[in-house]
This record gives C-alpha cells, sequence and structure tokens, in this order.
C-alpha cells in the first residue's frame, strides 16, 4: 500500500540530507574565534654600533641581551599554546557538527518534493502546505549531520499528520444516540459515483457495527441501477441482516423512510441507507439525493470514493460535500493504491476526516483509519 510514494519521500529526504552532509565535509574549517594566532619567533641580528676609538663597528651588548630576552618570551609563549589543554566544553564542541540549512538551500529540494507528491496524486494545495509547513519547521534549524536525515523524516511526519484530519469515532456516537431519550435509530447516509464498491462498503460497515454489538438494518434506496436490490439483499443474507427495499423506479426517500419507522419499531440502533450511485457533476441527480438526505435527517452523511482515483475523488467529494454536506469520507480499493496521495489531499481540501479504508473484498477488509498508521505506511 502506498508503495511508490513512500520510496519517493524515503528516496528524497536521503537525498537531501546526504547532499548537505557531503557539502559540510569538503567546506574548509573556520578558524576558531578567540584563538591567538602563532607568532612567528623573531629572527636574531645581531646589532652592531660603530666604536669610535678603534674605528670599528662591534657587537652591541646592550640591544642584543634586550633581543635575547623578547626571544625567550615568544618561545614561552608558542610552548604554553601548543601545551594549554582544551575545556571539557571545547573537547565536546569539536567532535558536534552542526549543519544549518538555508531558505536558498531548502528551495532547490522543495521543487524535487513538489514533483514527487503531484506525481502522487497529491492535490497542488496539499503540495504547497506540505512545503511551506516543512519549510517554517527546519529552515534556519541548527542540525546535527548524523541526525539530518531523521530530523527531516520527522518533520516531513509532522507535516502530514497535521494535515489530515483527525477521525471521530463512529462506535461513540452511535452509542451516544442510543441512551438518549427519543431512542430514535442512529441514520447514516452514504453517497459516492457509480463503479466505487459503495453497497460492498456500506455491507462491510454494516457487518462492522453488528460484530461491535450495534444492531444494524439496511435501506435499498438505489432503486435505479438494474440488479441493486438483489445485489444488498445477497449482502444481507450474508451477513445476517435485515434489508428493507421498494420496487424498482420507487422514491428513494421513500426507502429510507421506511428503513427507519422499521428501525424505530424494532429497537434497531442504526440504519444504513445505500443511494445510486451518480457523477459528481449530475446536477439532478445532486438534487434527488439532496431530498433522501431532507426527508431521512441522517446523524451522518458519508462519502464513498476510490483511493486509486487520485484528483478525480477530492473533486467528488467536493462536490458531495457542496450538495448534501458530508460528515466523513470512506476510501476503498487502499490496498491496490501504490501512490497514497488521495488519502493525504481528500481530507484536506473538503476539511473532512477519513473514517475508514476498504482494503480487500471480504467483509473484514475494511480499516478504522489512523493517522499514525497512514505515515507510517509512508515510511516516516
Amino acid at each position: 500500500m502506498f508503495k511508490f510514494l513512500k520510496e519517493k519521500l524515503q528516496n528524497w529526504t536521503k537525498k537531501f540530507s546526504t547532499e548537505k552532509q557531503a557539502e559540510k565535509k569538503e567546506a574548509k574549517p573556520k578558524e576558531k574565534p578567540g584563538k591567538k594566532p602563532k607568532k612567528a619567533l623573531k629572527e636574531i641580528k645581531i646589532p652592531e654600533k660603530f666604536n669610535v676609538g678603534t674605528q670599528k663597528y662591534e657587537p652591541d651588548l646592550e640591544k642584543l641581551r634586550k633581543i635575547e630576552t623578547e626571544t625567550q618570551q615568544d618561545e614561552k609563549e608558542q610552548t604554553h599554546l601548543k601545551l594549554e589543554p582544551k575545556s571539557l566544553f571545547e573537547r565536546i564542541k569539536s567532535k558536534i557538527i552542526k549543519i544549518r540549512i538555508s531558505e536558498e538551500e531548502f528551495d532547490v529540494y522543495a521543487e524535487d518534493l513538489q514533483m514527487l507528491l503531484l506525481e502522487n496524486n497529491v492535490a497542488y494545495e496539499v503540495t504547497e502546505k506540505v512545503i511551506s509547513e516543512l519549510k517554517a519547521k527546519i529552515v534556519g534549524k541548527e542540525l546535527l549531520r548524523k541526525e539530518v536525515e531523521s530530523e527531516i523524516k520527522d518533520s516531513l511526519k509532522e507535516v502530514i499528520e497535521d494535515i489530515l484530519i483527525e477521525p471521530f469515532d463512529i462506535l461513540e456516537r452511535i452509542k451516544e444516540k442510543s441512551k438518549s431519550r427519543e431512542k430514535e435509530p442512529f441514520v447514516i447516509l452514504f453517497a459516492g459515483i457509480n463503479g466505487t464498491g459503495k453497497t460492498t462498503t456500506i455491507a462491510k460497515i454494516a457487518d462492522f457495527l453488528n460484530k461491535k454489538g450495534i444492531s444494524c438494518v439496511l435501506a435499498a434506496a438505489d432503486t435505479f441501477r438494474a440488479a441493486s436490490i438483489e445485489q444488498i439483499k445477497q449482502h444481507g443474507d450474508k451477513i445476517g441482516i435485515k434489508v428493507i427495499s421498494q420496487e424498482y423506479g420507487t422514491d428513494p426517500a421513500s426507502v429510507g423512510f421506511d428503513a427507519i419507522q422499521y428501525a424505530k419499531k424494532n429497537f434497531i440502533n442504526c440504519v444504513l441507507i445505500d443511494t445510486a450511485g451518480r457523477m459528481h457533476t449530475s446536477k439532478n441527480l445532486l438534487k434527488e439525493i439532496e431530498k433522501i438526505s431532507r426527508v431521512c435527517k441522517p446523524d451522518l452523511k458519508l462519502f464513498i470514493g476510490e483511493s486509486i482515483t487520485g484528483n478525480d475523488s477530492v473533486e467528488q467529494a467536493k462536490s458531495f460535500n457542496w450538495a448534501i454536506g458530508i460528515d466523513g469520507i470512506i476510501l476503498t480499493k487502499a490496498d491496490v493504491d501504490e501512490k497514497g496521495g488521495t488519502a493525504l489531499s481528500v481530507g484536506f481540501v473538503t476539511k473532512k476526516p477519513i473514517l475508514f479504508l476498504g482494503v480487500g473484498q471480504e467483509y473484514d477488509d475494511i480499516k478504522v483509519f489512523n493517522k499514525k498508521e497512514f505515515v507510517k505506511e509512508l515510511g516516516l
């Protein structure tokens, strides 16, 4: 899962840190401030003076003694500099080489990061956010040379975790409503386009809730697609959950309403309403699902999209959010998604959390979305 994005993120952080460390090693060491430069020992030249009596130049003994004294002082000073022990702090500091990443350096690598994110289905506004936040975290910060890669990875991990919306617990919401005085069933409306595995995913969610002790009923409100009612009834039979249905062509809002009434009479905790897949660009079909939402008054409206369709799923989620105001997202086929950009983008763009990931064909192949596990899947 998310193989391509994982590999590219790992390669990017490794390249950034490796080249930065190599650059530091090649740089010439700077002279430590405060250290006195060594003085060159003076070359001793014997001074002379003119003797009037002998009419000759003779050694000037007075000046010679003065030069000797100065030379001895210089030699002592040189010896002292060589033998002076370093303090503990200086010895530790000399073993540590720190690196500071400049804004210019980051901008060069940021272009590579932006391209690899875009190539892996990450929405443009999300790439901008990632780069902006990462830049604020590492530019100008002093890093130990041996820890550059881990520091960059940790910073990138924090940025991605912050971008992902924290999911809420559906189980807790259902239990809270079941404790209320009204004793109304908890209603979940599912929406999405054709071919995303919506009906199968609804059956998975129903099975998941049923195993957690929450009684469910399914509403076959897809009265348009051929064999859709038979399909959801087959799922209901397999997982042991009642399906409320009517004839094809019936108003789907009335099917949802009937399922809610059935749940009230039979003290069932949760109603899951399946709806016909509809293109997010079709205004008439979006108006129909608005009517279903208005009549059934769901507690949760969930969008189901495919993880592998990238920015198409992001645009679909935006359209359904505009039409009915979705509360959360379920992404199917995450197990075959090599890129992972949809999961990173769809929540940020809609400001709605991902609640589940579909990871296979069996009823148990549904995972509660976890931000930390998702980031771990990216190798961070």
